[in-house]
């Protein structure tokens, strides 16, 4: 135990030996400090008191000023902060000795009458006050290197502590996640859960969490995605459908990248990718609206406008205007495969057609998409679950949502011919045999609910904590979840 925790210790220990119960079981509060600030925003001008108020008010110690027979706290609670103002003479003599036995961090309750100082600070003047919980460390003001990312992440408590901007963040984080819902909600769709354990991957290209089933005596895998849970659910009768929930992937860590992350996918029957596009535009716009009060937000120094309508552009014209391959040019594997090496990109010579192009994609296009930009109409080898566009075998109906730099949402007019999806799951399983391990599995279960017929369908999914980052201005992921996993620290 080091110095400074024993001296709490001691008087932990010394509270008790006078009677008083360092953690009691409950605590009484009647107002916030924002509460009480606004009782005191009702008052004339200059100093005053609120007549025959009183309030009970609780938090956490995170100020102190001792001024002779006078000591002033500051509280904060999850509304903000409140000054305390404790007289000698306005307690008993004990209450104001003991005092001396509370430090920064701790908790404690004051009761009093709201007033204006002269400095026109809101205040409560205390009648009484009451230990709520006794903190054994120092808050975090006292850790050296808190500004740290790894530390703040690895004791993100002491973070939300100590960083109104980290408190901020996650504010917003719960308050778009809950406008996503009613904007959902509002439309006719219903929220659902699907399983997090499956029996294989399926539904993206990613390598899986594997666990083992007790109870089954078999292996499971934490999905990496949504999609043909949700889908089974429209050939089962639902029209409108959407989760938001955990998926898992055991790949790399990037600014924009987490191997657990929040996504949120719909389904809507009798839509294609037009109708989701406008869709997208008009909830992401709604959602910025509601919790920041403008469209407008500020990522990585460029202000970026989420009102509609965002630009759309094709996936080949694109890749012509950023000077990229020609796709109508570099039709086949082969020729694609040589032209991206004799452009000097790293590609791996066992990938497929698609995702070379994908690769040639995030090289040319992607970093060029900073204002919101629908990406439409994909290679078909780059998106096996999506349907073929009407006069051309080679694109399907698929958009890509791009801000700044970085993708926030997918989606597709859905496959929904069982044996065309069929085929397309057995080009995916032939690239695999071939040493492609980016391509989506085989899932037997999924076509054979396909085959009992699922209605024009279009779907979507956003990764939450992106457009978190967007909404925040955060340049990295692991700012936007409160608990980002991080490699354990040696003993």
């Amino acid at each position: 135990m080091d110095e400074l925790m024993a001296q709490r210790v001691a008087k932990l220990e010394l509270l008790r030996e006078r009677g008083v119960d360092p953690y009691p079981p409950r605590a009484t509060r009647t107002h916030t400090a924002a509460e009480v600030t606004g009782l005191v925003d009702a008052l004339p001008e200059g100093p005053g008191e609120c007549e025959g108020v009183r309030v009970q008010v609780a938090g956490r110690v995170v100020a102190r000023r001792d001024m002779g027979k006078a000591t002033f706290i500051d509280l904060l609670d999850g509304s903000g902060r409140i000054q305390v103002l404790l007289r000698q003479n306005q307690l008993q003599a004990n209450q104001y000795d003991d005092l001396k036995l509370i430090d920064l961090g701790d908790f404690i309750g004051v009761t009093g009458q709201p007033m204006r100082t002269r400095t026109g600070q809101p205040t409560v003047g205390a009648a009484a006050w009451t230990m709520l919980t006794k903190a054994l460390h120092a808050p975090p003001e006292k850790y050296h290197g808190l500004a740290d990312g790894e530390m703040r992440q690895r004791h993100r408590y002491l973070d939300l502590m100590s960083n109104e901007e980290t408190r901020r963040v996650f504010t917003i984080r719960s308050k778009a996640i809950s406008a996503l819902r009613r904007f959902l909600d509002a439309r006719g769709f219903l929220e659902v859960e699907t399983p997090i354990l499956h029996d294989s991957e399926s539904g993206a290209a990613a390598r899986p969490f594997i666990t083992h089933f007790e109870a089954l005596d078999e292996d499971r895998v934490l999905r990496i995605s949504l999609e043909l849970h949700l889908k089974r659910l429209l050939i089962g009768g639902f029209e409108r459908v959407y989760e938001i929930g955990r998926n898992f992937r055991n790949e790399g860590m990037s600014f924009k990248h987490n191997p657990e992350f929040t996504m949120m996918e719909t389904y809507e029957a009798y839509a294609d990718y037009n109708t989701v596009a406008a869709m997208v535009e008009e909830m992401v716009s709604s959602v910025a609206l509601e919790v920041l009060g403008t469209t407008k937000v500020v990522f990585r120094d460029q202000e970026i406008d989420l009102a509609p309508p965002w630009r759309r552009v094709t996936f080949f014209d694109a890749m012509r205007q950023y000077g990229g391959p020609d796709l109508d040019v570099f039709r086949d594997r082969e020729s694609l495969y040589k032209e991206l090496v004799r452009r000097g990109l790293d590609v791996s010579p066992a990938s497929g057609y698609g995702k070379l192009a994908d690769d040639a994609m995030s090289e040319y296009i992607e970093p060029r998409l900073i204002q919101p930009t629908f990406l439409l109409d994909y290679p078909v080898e780059l998106s096996p679950l999506a349907k073929l566009k009407p006069g051309n075998p080679r694109l399907v109906e698929r958009f890509e949502c791009f801000v700044s730099g970085f993708e926030l949402g997918n989606a597709y007019t859905e496959l929904n011919d069982p044996q065309e999806q069929r085929a397309r799951f057995d080009v995916q399983v032939a690239l695999r045999d071939e040493g492609d391990d980016e391509v989506e599995l085989l899932d037997e279960d999924f076509l054979f609910a396909l085959e009992h017929g699922m209605p024009p369908t279009g779907g979507f999914g956003m990764g939450i904590d992106r457009l978190v980052m967007l909404l925040t201005g955060q340049s990295s992921i692991r700012e936007v979840i409160l608990f980002p996993p991080l490699k354990r620290v040696k003993e």
